[in-house]
């Protein structure tokens, strides 16, 4: 009989796992189901509650057994209390994202897909989730809930608007903003009981630019009691949470004073900017940034205080987890996301992600694209030929390209400017159309504008 084996050919190898002591667990909000290898126990897959002490049980058997290492989904929050307990426990915990680690077709249940987890994490087909050390978890941790009190803050500012509104008091037409200076010193006297527009209008700051005639004619309106009423819920409730953004920055400062300094003697450069934007942390955040990274991120442009100790508290300071430039861009899924089959480009598009160091990378994106810089110049460029939303997503890789290399290599950043990167570009597109019609057999040949020409 013949053989339908191909020359050459060898038949391959079965697989062999990786992790022969590995664990996978199937998160649930009630209950979590843990799968260990058949030969380690007569009952393999176990169903544990989510308290506390069903949790401990859970890394006790675990223990027993032998288990070094563990593969989880990233289940909503359901798992942070999980990976918690069997990390404090020794055991090396590996959270997944749900897309990679995804059940074979066919009947699908809790007991399948614990086991399903076990068997590819047994033999390294799943990739850990990056999540920074301890330390640094503390800090993102505080900064998101901080970021939660400023949006709540906001929504009562909203609600001061909708109030002064409804009593036809146009104070957000005379004023830049009505939680400033001179809103609040008006919105406080209208609780306080005053009612007439010469006097409120005298609370003007100096650096207001309405005048004091315009402010008096905003402010007379009609104080019906009940939205006096709700603007003064409104702004109790702004300044409660104003409090707590206080409480809030000094845990900050204190977890930001508690990572390990770098040893510099070189003192930390003056800030590009001396501007303090609005909803900033409550401290000196550049100071005690170049202390603890031994450069400063904010000398790259889009990148402030706040916003590069926000990049931070996401992606954490060792960039050594990213081999190369690449896999972090790849990581903020500002990388385009190619597929290929058949030797044909499917698609080139980057991955929709909630990644949050990304979203401020775009933000700052977005904050240099009409400044004079070498980054304002790339982003035109690009807009006018691809259009925004793809200048915006190129330029952030940029920026975090900028990032990557100064904590990882200590690149210092200079802008070139404008005017460098345009006349570089126009070097470039100069040798580009010089090869092309090498090519063709053709002479480029420099064109001169003739003299008077307009």
């Amino acid at each position: 009989m013949a053989s339908n084996k191909t020359k050459g050919t060898r038949t391959p190898a079965a697989l062999t796992p990786i992790h022969r002591r590995a664990a996978g667990i199937d998160i649930g909000s009630r209950f979590h189901l843990v799968a260990v290898p058949p030969d380690l126990d007569a009952e393999p897959v176990r169903s544990f509650r989510s308290f506390t002490a069903d949790l401990n049980q859970l890394a006790d058997w675990l223990v027993s057994l032998g288990i070094t290492t563990v593969a989880m989904e990233s289940t909503g929050i359901y798992w942070v209390p999980v990976f918690e307990i069997l990390e404090a426990r020794g055991l090396e915990v590996v959270l997944v994202n749900a897309r990679d680690a995804k059940n074979v077709p066919g009947r699908k249940t809790d007991v399948n897909d614990a086991q399903w987890i076990q068997q590819l994490h047994s033999y390294g087909l799943l990739r850990a989730s990056f999540r920074p050390g301890a330390a640094i978890v503390a800090l993102r941790a505080y900064l998101r809930h901080r970021e939660r009190l400023i949006e709540y803050a906001a929504s009562h500012a909203q609600h001061m608007q909708k109030a002064l509104m409804q009593m036809n008091l146009q104070l957000h037409h005379v004023v830049s903003d009505i939680t400033g200076v001179t809103g609040l010193k008006i919105l406080r006297a209208i609780i306080g009981g005053e009612r007439d527009p010469e006097v409120l209008a005298a609370h003007r700051d100096v650096r207001c630019k309405a005048s004091v005639e315009t402010i008096c004619e905003a402010m007379t309106g009609n104080y019906r009691p009940e939205h006096v009423f709700a603007l003064r819920q409104a702004v109790e409730l702004y300044d409660a949470y104003q409090a707590k953004l206080q409480d809030c920055d000094a845990e900050i400062e204190r977890t930001v004073r508690a990572l390990p300094q770098k040893e510099t003697a070189a003192p930390p450069p003056r800030p590009r900017s001396r501007k303090v934007q609005r909803n900033e942390p409550r401290f000196d955040v550049h100071a005690l940034l170049h202390a603890m990274l031994g450069v400063d991120l904010t000398q790259i442009n889009g990148l402030g205080p706040s916003s590069a100790l926000r990049i931070v508290a996401e992606c954490g300071i060792d960039m050594t987890r990213w081999p190369t430039v690449k896999h972090f861009t790849s990581w903020l899924t500002l990388a385009p996301g190619t597929k290929i089959s058949g030797g044909k480009v499917l698609s080139s598009r980057t991955r929709p992600s909630a990644n949050r160091a990304a979203a401020m990378l775009r933000l700052a994106a977005v904050s240099v694209s009409r400044t004079s810089t070498g980054l304002g110049a790339f982003f035109r460029r690009l807009a006018a030929r691809i259009g925004k939303a793809k200048a915006i997503t190129a330029t952030a890789r940029k920026i975090a390209v900028l990032f990557y290399n100064t904590l990882r290599h200590g690149s210092a950043y200079v802008d070139p400017g404008a005017n460098d990167y345009e006349e570089r570009y126009r070097q470039r597109s100069i040798a580009n159309l010089r090869r092309r019609a090498d090519a063709l057999g053709l002479t480029l040949v420099e064109g001169q504008v003739a003299a008077g020409a307009s």
